[in-house]
């Protein structure tokens, strides 16, 4: 399956090998439907279990999935066989940031239009509750187009990842990149740290070098620590006045992103994407990190494909491991208590009524509201057409069959602003669902046993 020439799941002509890792090789590819290029990471599935890492990968395919934005690689599908996971993606031809940077620092307008592009993906993995955690300029790839790409989600974070203290503790990235504060293991903010090494970036791409650099691990941790760098003579005023603003020692005086974006220098000419077209998506196939990593796979991978491609109208089943699954922390009174929320905003809803009906008031919903709908595989898909602070809103509903008389709703955010959604949901969507909701779990208002 590894060779060039070779046909993957029926899908896939895999050519040229473009890298490899400890548990995973990078393909070029062909889609042999539409004939496009895609990038196609096989993944070693007895490796990674035997170290432990099955629940990272699950965690990167979830992420991947959250952040579909136009500066960041796109997760095309996932496909499994008994002993591979393969993962199509966005193939970004034009190689790493880093390549260009090694050559010599950048223009200042190259490097900004950079730093802006990059500043845009980072805003958005953080408003869906995703940090990066290992941003450097060998994780940012440049499209034909010379548009950057973020990439590498494999040490990221959820929000959900944080402690009661609201911190993540998890020391990860690269040396030359991590916050003072991720080296000090006393927690942190995980967008504070991406914030951090945006800066590094930055520095690099019009300094030509690091501004922490010491042939001494130990000694370039001090001057992180202490943020003790300088900046050349070339650099403009407004970009050192900066700077000092991002590469901030202390996480909490530190410049958000949202300041960041308002900056002078940031902003010029910088064209913000308010919206990103996610409908066209919605035909991909591929299953959940959940069901596609498992570990009853099938012996076939033409069975798998199968599996993928095959279209079902009817809801899905859960079965009682399903809704353990579905509970943080495996405990099921999770899944019917008052207070379950978390950073997806993510609602659930039983009713008695038959898919058809839940289906049919949606349908009434997304017309009055003027969103965009699509119905696939018991899943009901529908994007607005306002752009919001963090583009159009799209909410996707599942629907998964308990008894054949009892089903449950999940309703989540997959794109737009959490705040946006929460109105929508506490003003729009529980109103408009009030007479087939037989018992409402989640964020927002509760309303116990309704019907």
């Amino acid at each position: 399956m590894e060779k060039k020439g070779n046909i993957l799941m029926q899908r896939y002509e895999i050519g040229k090998m473009l890298g490899q890792g400890t548990f995973a090789k990078v393909y070029h590819a062909r889609n042999l439907k539409t004939g496009q290029s895609v990038a196609i990471k096989i993944i070693d599935k007895e490796k990674i279990v035997k170290v432990g890492l099955m629940d990272q990968i699950k965690r990167e395919i979830s992420i991947m999935r959250l952040v579909k934005h136009p500066n960041v690689v796109q997760l095309y599908e996932v496909m499994a066989s008994k002993y591979k996971i393969y993962f199509a993606m966005e193939y970004v031809k034009g190689g790493e940031l880093f390549t260009k940077v090694a050559k010599g620092r950048l223009k200042e307008d190259a490097a900004r239009k950079y730093f802006q592009q990059l500043i845009a993906a980072v805003d958005f993995c953080h408003s869906r509750g995703v940090y990066h955690r290992d941003l450097k300029p060998e994780n940012l790839l440049l499209d034909e187009f010379g548009n950057l790409k973020v990439s590498d989600f494999g040490l990221s974070a959820l929000f959900e990842s944080k402690r009661q203290d609201g911190l993540l503790h998890t020391t990860c990235g690269t040396p030359a990149y991590v916050a003072p504060e991720v080296i000090h293991k006393r927690g942190y903010d995980g967008e504070k740290a991406d914030i951090w090494s945006c800066g590094v970036i930055l520095f690099v791409l019009l300094a030509g070098y690091l501004p922490f650099h010491d042939s001494n691990i130990m000694a370039m941790y001090r001057k992180i620590s202490k943020g003790d760098f300088k900046c050349p003579h070339w650099f403009p005023p407004e970009v050192k006045k900066l700077l000092s603003r991002i590469l901030d020692p202390h996480p909490s005086s530190r410049i958000t992103v949202s300041k960041l974006m308002e900056n002078s220098w940031v902003k010029k000419g910088f064209k913000r994407i308010e919206s990103f077209e996610l409908i066209d998506d919605l035909d991909k196939d591929g299953d959940s990190p959940r069901s596609i990593l498992s570990a009853d796979d099938s012996d076939a991978e033409a069975s798998n494909s199968d599996a993928n491609v095959q279209v079902n109208s009817k809801p899905h089943c859960l079965n009682a491991f399903d809704i353990i699954s579905l509970s943080p922390g495996f405990d099921l009174s999770g899944l019917f208590e008052k207070d379950r929320c978390n950073y997806k905003g993510e609602v659930w809803f039983t009713t008695q009524m038959p898919p058809s009906i839940v289906v049919s008031k949606l349908e009434e919903l997304a017309v009055m509201e003027s969103f965009k709908i699509k119905k696939k595989d018991g899943v009901v898909k529908m994007q607005g057409s306002k752009g919001g602070r963090k583009g159009q809103l799209g909410i996707n509903a599942e629907i998964f069959e308990v008894t054949p008389t009892l089903h449950v709703v999940e309703v989540k955010k997959s794109a737009g602003d959490t705040m946006e959604y929460q109105k929508f949901c506490d003003q729009e969507l529980r109103p408009s669902l009030k007479d087939i909701v037989w018992s409402w779990q989640g964020c927002g208002k509760d309303q116990e046993h309704v019907n």
